[in-house]
Order: structure tokens, then C-alpha cells, then sequence
């Protein structure tokens, strides 16, 4: 989506470690009239699909998620990544590598909200490894929903979880994918 690459090479900062800052209009700012263009792009990808719901895993999904639902006209369950004292009942949980905080995490989708009817697109910021959608892969055959697709916003190119998950089978659309970047120079370059 050159909408999206263009804001990711005017607005974005490439930090060492494998890092893409986009968090003035991505991921902590949101600017939601991109988020608008991106949510009608991902149904335009994915119009041929049976959507029913979008599952994606906070936080920084569920901005994306929820402005794209509008065009699905879906509602969005997010996997939380702690319990809480209003989340009761029975719950499916998977566990979740985060790339950006080093850290492993449970997350919780309840199970008033995924079942066997539920045709699930997968939205998300960012796919690098590929453990948070992995994670969210788990969970909806724990519920033995069916995986209609795989959205995600930027994608890393270099890294595996892309190439694993299309190996797989999953129908993976990502709207921008960095081919490769440069901390030294701050130059992106994109997958066409």
C-alpha cells in the first residue's frame, strides 16, 4: 500500500536491533485517517472471505483492528495480555513472545467471544517473527474457529514469520513489507 510505505519512509526511525519506529502514526499516536485507507484496503484483500469477526492482541493491534471492522462491519475481540477481575469464565490462552519488550506473555481470549461459526480475520501492526500471530493462530483452533486470513500492517521482510506463514498455507496480505533497513542511514527499502 504506497499510502502506507510512504508514511513509513517519511515519518519512520530505524533504531539498531532490527528496530522500525512508527509510533507517531502507527502504534502510540494514531493517525486513524490512515487507519481508514488501511481498513479499506484490508477488506478490499480479503473481500472474497467469509469475515465474521477481526481478532487481534493488545495493544497496538487493536487501533488498527477496530477503524478496519468498520469496513467489515465485524465486531473485534483483542487477546488481553493479563487477567483481570472482569474477564470470568473459561478462557483460551496461548503463550506469546513479544519482539519489541523481550518478554513472554499469556494472552486470554474469552470463550463467550470465539466458537466453531466464527470465520476469523487476524489483524495486527506488525509481523516480524511471527510468534504474536502464532499465539492468536492457537487460539482460534483451540475454539476450532477457521483462520479466514492474516492482516498486518508492516511487515519485516528479512524476518521468518511471513515466509513461515505462507509455507503454511495462511493467507497472509500485508500492506507495507521492509525489505530491509538501515540504522546507519535511516534508508528503507520495500518489498514491490
Amino acid at each position: 500500500m504506497e499510502l502506507l510505505e510512504k508514511r513509513i519512509a517519511r515519518d519512520g526511525i530505524v533504531k539498531e536491533g532490527n528496530v522500525l519506529k512508527v509510533d507517531s502514526f502507527l502504534n502510540h499516536q494514531m493517525d486513524i485517517e490512515l487507519f481508514d485507507e488501511m481498513g479499506k484496503e484490508f477488506r478490499r484483500l480479503f473481500a472474497d472471505r467469509p469475515i465474521n469477526k477481526i481478532l487481534t492482541i493488545e495493544a497496538s493491534g487493536i487501533g488498527i483492528a477496530c477503524v478496519a471492522a468498520r469496513h467489515f462491519h465485524v465486531p473485534v475481540v483483542f487477546a488481553k495480555k493479563a487477567q483481570s477481575i472482569n474477564l470470568d469464565g473459561e478462557v483460551y490462552s496461548s503463550k506469546v513472545e513479544s519482539f519489541t519488550h523481550k518478554r513472554v506473555y499469556d494472552v486470554i481470549v474469552s470463550k463467550k467471544y470465539l466458537g466453531p461459526e466464527d470465520h476469523i480475520l487476524i489483524l495486527d501492526d506488525f509481523l516480524a517473527n511471527g510468534c504474536a500471530v502464532n499465539g492468536l493462530i492457537e487460539i482460534i483452533e483451540g475454539a476450532k474457529a477457521t483462520v479466514e486470513g492474516i492482516g498486518i500492517a508492516v511487515e519485516k521482510g528479512w524476518q521468518t514469520g511471513g515466509k513461515s506463514l505462507r509455507e503454511r498455507g495462511y493467507r497472509l496480505e500485508s500492506l507495507a513489507i521492509v525489505e530491509d533497513m538501515d540504522p546507519q542511514t535511516g534508508r528503507i527499502t520495500f518489498r514491490r
